[in-house]
């Protein structure tokens, strides 16, 4: 590593070369939060910025939270600080072929405009439809799942803990007052005690969702990892792989998953299925009072009543039931599956579910409180 200054750049201050370096890691697929690269600035404050061995580990220590993100830190920065070029989608195939060559050094008009252009192409990524990705973008996209908020739901218990203010704790007041022989003093307050509430995923692994089978179940694994939730896949039959999607690897947990389903890419028996799932887990505490997350685009083989009944059970147990549905988010798409159809009815929600941005909808739906059922259909389709 040179210990020679980062190139200059004169339209821009040193603040926004390093504010532009974390939005190019960024833009090239790595966890890269605003707070990171505050941090980022505030440590290269306290160093000296005209000592690129200082920047860099300045960058590694605050932008850096995972080994596997180290060769794509490396290349970034060689390639914002000393002039060189990012490698291609050619040269390195799990590169999204949308990335750009970052020559810094030319003058920072272009650094800002080569900022601009990966921003652009990540936020187009975001949006483009899983099932429409070649694998150069569907491995960025695999890369931008384990970056997602991981949902969690919390209840309120009876239990409280200790506050600075709130209701009057009149147990803890009394005893403190006690303590005193009776001289008044100050009010204790508490605040009731918040436990996380179980999540639970169903995932529907049928031939008409397998576009976005892998995707979902990625998504399954990272949420599963960080919350243990458990996950249950819908085709023809119901199968359990929360124990399979345990492995830190998201790759070796799919491989596992992949020989424990027997009817992957086959029919759709969502009623069957779901009234497995109640018989067997939901009634005997693992669905009730639960956020579930349903991921299926409808199609149902058998009567779709049938269906709604099971859903009716199901809402009566859950806390919430939300729907993705990879085609809500499309344009001009109405729930007229039949299945969609006798769903509706018994949803808190139904959102899309095809690309990283609805993806990040169906996380921040699972997240959130429950809203009130009205018992009317659900209006708002996913965006």
């Amino acid at each position: 590593m040179s210990s020679q200054a980062p190139p200059s750049h004169a339209a821009h201050p040193p603040e926004a070369l390093l504010v532009g370096f974390g939005n190019a890691l960024r833009a090239a697929g790595l966890p890269v939060t605003t707070d990171r690269t505050q941090a980022f600035v505030a440590a290269v404050g306290h160093l000296d910025l005209g000592r690129r061995s200082d920047v860099y580990w300045a960058g590694r220590a605050t932008l850096v939270t995972r080994g596997t993100d180290l060769p794509g830190y490396d290349r970034v920065f060689s390639a914002w600080f000393e002039g060189t070029h990012v490698p291609t989608a050619e040269a390195h195939p799990e590169r999204s072929g949308h990335q750009a060559a970052v020559r810094p050094g030319d003058s920072g008009d272009d650094a800002a405009s080569v900022v601009s252009t990966l921003a652009s192409a990540a936020e187009q990524l975001r949006h483009r439809d899983v099932a429409q990705l070649d694998p150069a973008e569907r491995a960025w996209l695999n890369r931008a799942i384990r970056a997602l908020p991981v949902p969690r739901p919390t209840r309120r218990t009876y239990r409280t803990d200790p506050y600075h203010h709130g209701r009057v704790d009149r147990v803890r007041t009394l005893r403190a007052e006690l303590r005193r022989a009776g001289e008044p003093g100050p009010l204790h307050h508490a605040r009731p005690r918040r436990r996380p509430r179980r999540l639970v995923l169903l995932i529907d692994v049928s031939g008409s969702m397998r576009a976005y089978a892998d995707t979902l179940l990625r998504l399954a694994h990272h949420v599963a990892l960080g919350t243990d939730a458990e996950v249950f896949t819908l085709g023809t039959r119901l199968t359990r792989i929360t124990a399979a999607l345990a492995h830190p690897d998201v790759d070796a947990a799919l491989l596992r998953a992949g020989e424990t389903i027997p009817d992957w890419s086959g029919g759709t028996r969502l009623a069957d299925t779901l009234a497995a799932f109640l018989d067997r887990w939901g009634r005997r505490g693992l669905a009730r009072g639960a956020v579930v997350l349903i991921a299926s685009d409808g199609w149902e083989r058998g009567d779709p009543q049938l269906l709604g009944e099971q859903l009716a059970r199901l809402s009566r147990l859950a806390h919430r039931v939300v729907w993705s549905n990879p085609h809500a988010g499309k344009g001009g798409y109405q729930p007229v599956q039949g299945g969609i159809v006798a769903a509706l009815p018994h949803l808190d929600a139904l959102v899309a579910g095809h690309s990283l941005a609805a993806l990040e909808q169906v996380l921040a739906k699972l997240a959130a409180g429950r809203e009130r059922r009205t018992g009317q259909k659900v209006r708002e389709i996913g965006a």
